[in-house]
């Protein structure tokens, strides 16, 4: 009686840009809906969906979010910043060990 009425959740699983870049020009091919081509090839449509939206973003037909270049660069961005925050911490902390030292 525990599992009624629940779906099993699928093991995650990954797919290479170049499924991914096929399964986007099924649908914009626009003989199949997203929801049959995810069904077909047994993906969410939610997925699929957002493989369209950033090829879309990618190619510059659609303006609502990031490219996946601007994605990348703005995780490495992300990554510097914390690391120049902790240098800026290290620094602080430093300035005030080296203060007290001089008292």
């Amino acid at each position: 009686m525990e599992n009624v009425g629940k779906k099993r959740s699928r093991p995650r699983r990954a797919f290479t840009p170049d499924f991914k870049a096929e399964i986007v020009e099924l649908c914009q091919r626009g003989d199949r809906t997203v929801g049959q081509v995810a069904r077909d090839f047994d993906l969410t449509e939610t997925a699929v969906r957002a493989w369209v939206k950033q090829a879309e973003l990618d190619a510059g037909t659609r303006s609502d979010g990031l490219t996946s270049d601007e994605r990348t660069e703005l995780a490495r961005l992300r990554a510097e910043n914390q690391r120049l925050q902790q240098d800026v911490d290290i620094l602080k902390r430093a300035t005030a060990f080296f203060a007290r030292e001089t008292r």
